[in-house]
């Protein structure tokens, strides 16, 4: 069996950074996968289906995470979870 495992940087440039509101959104579509995934930032690596884990990194604006899937929808879930970084938490600035 081929393990996919799938990962990509991606820039957070909202002004709160990955923190309550865009955390517990961010955790809630991880959680819709059945991959593994991850989010590594500087030399930690925290599970992104964990909103205590998520929130102990401390992500600001200006910081660039890995969000890393390990399973048969890694993909996608990678595709989503950066989508909801450079898309959906940037409009809540505007």
């Amino acid at each position: 069996m081929i393990r996919l495992v799938k990962e990509k940087k991606v820039m957070i440039t909202n002004k709160t950074g990955l923190h309550a509101r865009p955390a517990a959104q961010f955790v809630q579509k991880a959680g819709k996968y059945d991959s593994k995934i991850e989010i590594v930032f500087e030399e930690k690596e925290v599970n992104a289906k964990s909103i205590m884990g998520v929130m102990s990194l401390g992500v600001g604006k200006g910081n660039e995470i890995i969000i890393r899937a390990d399973g048969d929808d890694a993909e996608s879930a990678v595709e989503e979870l950066v989508d909801f970084i450079e898309v959906e938490m940037k409009k809540e600035d505007e």
